[in-house]
């Protein structure tokens, strides 16, 4: 991955990075980019994409997060981008079901919050069991989406392990994080399955 520009123009960030060198691209990697544009619009700049292999645009289109980047096919095409109309990505269509996120890998939250939000779903996120716990207590929700080993490794104050038996709850496998990031089409015909709803 190549940041190719990066330039500033009256308190604005404009970032192109070029993905024509990414052979494989990691849940935690996606992530980092979904982070890095949310960072980046929250300074009022914008991000975009170009040069995308055709491995890692098959990815964002399974994953539903071809909607959230702006993806041109060079450099000169995204720069171009960031003078013209600004094209408004699709709302997706609310299930009005709500899941919880909890690892404490903040790369791999941020893209579960995207691929999570793409497909439709109401989404809250948390590194801390504690304040996975607060957040149980203060808002319903239809499914758990819980890190590897944190059910099993029996450290979880027993207050947070009641909250997780009255509802779904769904562990992430050890290797989640760094195999391909299509495996979130998987995830999402598993949350799918499990609440008995289909995305839109």
């Amino acid at each position: 991955m190549l940041l190719s520009l990066e330039t500033r123009q009256v308190g604005r960030v404009t970032i192109v990075l070029n993905l024509a060198d990414v052979g494989f691209i990691d849940s935690s990697g996606l992530g980092t980019i979904v982070r890095a544009l949310a960072n980046t619009r929250q300074a009022r700049g914008e991000l975009k994409l170009c040069d995308v292999p055709q491995n890692v645009r098959k990815i964002l289109d399974m994953t539903r997060l071809s909607t959230v980047f702006d993806a041109h096919d060079t450099e000169e095409k995204a720069v171009a981008a960031f003078y013209g109309p600004g094209a408004r990505a699709e709302a997706p269509v609310r299930t009005g079901r709500s899941i919880l996120c909890l690892d404490s890998n903040i790369d791999l939250l941020a893209y579960l919050r995207e691929l999570l939000l793409r497909a439709g779903y109401d989404v809250q996120s948390a590194c801390l069991v504690n304040d996975a716990r607060l957040l149980m207590r203060v808002t319903r929700f239809d499914l758990l989406l819980i890190g590897p080993d944190k059910l099993a490794s029996g450290g979880l104050p027993q207050a947070f392990q009641d909250a997780c038996a009255k509802l779904p709850v769904i562990e992430l496998g050890k290797e989640f994080s760094t195999t391909d990031a299509g495996d979130g089409a998987a995830l999402l015909a598993m949350i799918e399955a499990r609440l008995g709803t289909k995305s839109s």
